[in-house]
C-alpha cells in the first residue's frame, strides 16, 4: 500500500496563497484515487478535494470551490493543493489520502474509509 505524507503547511495571513504537496512513498500512486481532508481542533477530520487517478478530473468541498486547485504529477509520485484566497475558516491540518475506489464514488469523501494516514501539514490563516 502506498503511504503517504503532506508537507509545505505554514503561517499565512487572508488573501494569501499556499502549496501543499502529497508525496507518495513504497508503491506507485497512480492506480490510486488521491484525496485531500482537514482537520480543524474540535472538528471532525473533512474532505477538501479529490483527483482521479489519471488527474483528468477532480473535486471540490463547495468552499473551497474556485480558490483551491488540486492537481498529481505522477511521474513523480506526488499531488499537489494549490490554496488561493485563503481565508481564517481554512486553518486546519491537512492529510492527503489514497484509495483504489473510484473518484464517482460518494465514499471517496468519507475520512472513515481509509485505514491509513500518514504525516499532515498545519495551515493557520490569520485575519
Amino acid at each position: 500500500q502506498v503511504q503517504l505524507a503532506a508537507s509545505g503547511g505554514g503561517l499565512v495571513q487572508a488573501g494569501d496563497s499556499l502549496r501543499l504537496s502529497c508525496a507518495g512513498s513504497g508503491r506507485a500512486i497512480s492506480s490510486n484515487t488521491l484525496v485531500w481532508f482537514r482537520q480543524a481542533p474540535g472538528k471532525d477530520r473533512e474532505f477538501v478535494a479529490a483527483i482521479s487517478r489519471s488527474g483528468d478530473a477532480a473535486d471540490y468541498r463547495d468552499d473551497v470551490k474556485g480558490r483551491f486547485t488540486v492537481s498529481r504529477d505522477n511521474a513523480k509520485n506526488t499531488m499537489y493543493l494549490q490554496m488561493n484566497s485563503l481565508k481564517p475558516e481554512d486553518t486546519a491540518a491537512y492529510y492527503c489520502a489514497g484509495t483504489l475506489i473510484g473518484i464517482a464514488q460518494p465514499s471517496v469523501k468519507n475520512w472513515k474509509i481509509y485505514g491509513r494516514w500518514g504525516q499532515g501539514t498545519q495551515v493557520t490563516v490569520s485575519s
